[in-house]
């Protein structure tokens, strides 16, 4: 009876997990952790800055650039104070209404990044195909109000979560699988029917990849464009217009399908390095789009050593 007691108490705390095996050099750990969540805090606002500010960068595919940014800047203080709590203060503790709200604006802001690099596919894709049209079709209007249909699409997409999450019965398990919280991770607590939880994560997961399999479509008809192009210096010269989102397209998509792979077809697979793919999946793409943009593209180049005072 004591038993069956102690199984129906519900959990009032979840508990989040740093590296397993770790934990004495957790302290350690979090130098090289927030130095990232830093620089990716610094990059974005610094491009969304330079942008808003330079007349010269007003145009689509940096408005683009600037919903990446705001996006990344969202995945990153969305996961920052779990992550800080954890390997600075070793505090691993969270109320179940703080991890719904965190899951919340990581998956939002997760499916609308996926969102805005189809766009620029899309955008990559007009700028080739029919540069003479591109700035008639691409109006500023019409590149704000896709990015508010984004945004609106992206939150009202995960608006269920927190409350379907809400209703589920949570007892005898309260440790999660990473640092923050995740709706998979949290469902598997549940003690109660998840069904409807699990058939509604599945449809967003299906949106959410749906947008990789549009992009490739997209890079498909821009490889068949230029190889249309007749002089091979104006077929480098478009497709290296592409590498920078080919980039920002690897660095958010790899994490995503590596755990993904591993949560299905892993039978032996390690808690360790699942937990440091899932980590590398919120610090890696917005540390390092910023400098991808930076490096790639000479406009957003030149304008930012122009606010540092440097040539």
């Amino acid at each position: 009876m004591y038993a069956l007691n102690s199984s129906k108490i519900e959990i009032t705390t979840f508990f989040l997990i740093g590296i397993p095996g770790l934990e004495h050099v957790h302290v350690w750990i979090s130098v090289p952790i927030c130095f990232m969540y830093l620089m990716a805090i610094l990059g974005n606002c610094t491009i969304l800055f330079v942008i808003r500010t330079e007349p010269s960068l007003h145009a689509p595919m940096y408005y683009f650039l600037s919903m990446l940014a705001v996006s990344d800047l969202g995945l990153s203080l969305s996961s920052f104070p779990t992550m800080l709590r954890i390997f600075v203060f070793n505090a691993t503790g969270i109320s179940p209404n703080a991890c719904f709200a965190q899951e919340f604006f990581i998956h939002g802001f997760t499916d609308m990044e996926s969102s805005v690099l189809l766009v620029m596919s899309f955008d990559r894709f007009l700028a080739i195909r029919n540069p003479l049209r591109y700035s008639s079709i691409l109006t500023n209007a019409r590149v704000a109000k896709m990015g508010l249909v984004f945004l609106i699409k992206s939150m009202l997409l995960v608006l269920p979560f927190p409350f379907t999450l809400k209703k589920l019965t949570y007892c005898r398990k309260s440790l999660l699988s990473h640092s923050y919280c995740l709706h998979q991770d949290v469902m598997k607590l549940a003690c109660s029917d998840n069904t409807i939880n699990f058939f509604y994560g599945f449809f967003v997961a299906l949106c959410m990849m749906s947008d990789s399999v549009f992009i490739a479509v997209s890079y498909i008809f821009i490889l068949k464009t230029v190889m249309g192009i007749g002089s091979h210096k104006e077929r480098l010269k478009a497709l290296n217009t592409c590498v920078s989102h080919i980039c920002a397209v690897l660095i958010f998509y790899v994490p995503i399908i590596a755990l993904a792979s591993m949560h299905r077809f892993g039978k032996h697979k390690s808690p360790v390095a699942m937990i440091l793919i899932a980590d590398i999946f919120l610090l890696v793409p917005p540390l390092m789009n910023p400098i991808v943009y930076c490096v790639k593209t000479r406009q957003i180049r030149e304008k930012v050593w122009g606010k540092l005072g440097l040539k």
